[in-house]
């Protein structure tokens, strides 16, 4: 048998599993997933494959839930959180306190069935087993990782250098427009969502390398200022 046969067998197989599923798939999910090359046999299968087809998309949802959710009182970006590096976003809702059965770590909110942010089902209570959104665990992986998004953002950008305007080359690299160490440096004061913000689309940008080199040498720079100020405040 051929890949092509195996694989009509395979599809015909998990299209009949997944509309014969007791919890379906919200309607864009079943969609893409019938569209996909090899079907997801499971209804949960084919959620976390949509999630992780839409990388932006589940960035933009996963900043929008945050800003529902009220971090804990006094909650602060602080350490020990920042021992896992500046490039790692805060995590108010995974403190002991705030985590707990269906409610997503990531971004306060509700967790239903499938691992979904709204109750589609009518059940009147989160899951609860579920401790994240498919959605927020696409976007915190974006997050980690923006990289696996450069094509996307440079398509956004009209494939346009976004410091210089020139076509991009080949080699071009993804950047954070607003640094992440400046993030910590400057604004770890500012609330959960707006701190979420500085990861998300909004705050990345593809440049040519030539540019993206400049860019660092200026930072490095500034940062090298900052510190010699400093030792001369603590000299004084």
């Amino acid at each position: 048998m051929s890949v092509d046969e195996r694989r009509l067998l395979w599809n015909a197989a998990a299209a009949a599993r997944l509309a014969l599923a007791r919890t379906a798939p919200p309607p864009p999910v079943l969609l893409h997933a019938l569209k996909r090359r090899w079907v997801p046999k499971t209804a949960r299968a084919a959620v976390d494959g949509y999630w992780r087809a839409h990388p932006l998309r589940a960035d933009r949802l996963a900043r929008a839930l945050a800003a529902k959710s009220e971090p804990p009182s006094g909650w602060r970006w602080t350490a020990p959180e920042i021992r896992a590096g500046f490039r790692l976003p805060p995590q108010p809702f995974r403190v002991e306190s705030e985590a707990g059965p269906g409610r997503c770590a990531i971004c306060g909110q509700p967790v239903f069935r499938l691992g979904w942010h709204e109750d589609l089902w009518n059940e009147g209570a989160p899951n609860a087993r579920a401790g994240w959104h498919a959605a927020c665990v696409a976007a915190w992986r974006f997050w980690l990782a923006p990289q696996t998004a450069r094509k996307l953002v440079a398509r956004i950008q009209r494939h346009r250098c976004a410091l210089t305007g020139k076509r991009l080359l080949r080699g071009a690299e993804l950047d954070h427009r607003v640094p992440l160490h400046e993030v910590w440096r400057d604004r770890r004061a500012a609330p959960y969502a707006e701190l979420l913000s500085y990861w998300g689309l909004g705050n990345l940008q593809v440049v040519n390398t030539k540019a993206h080199a400049e860019k660092t040498a200026a930072e490095a720079s500034a940062r090298a200022s900052l510190r010699a100020v400093a030792r001369l405040g603590r000299a004084a």
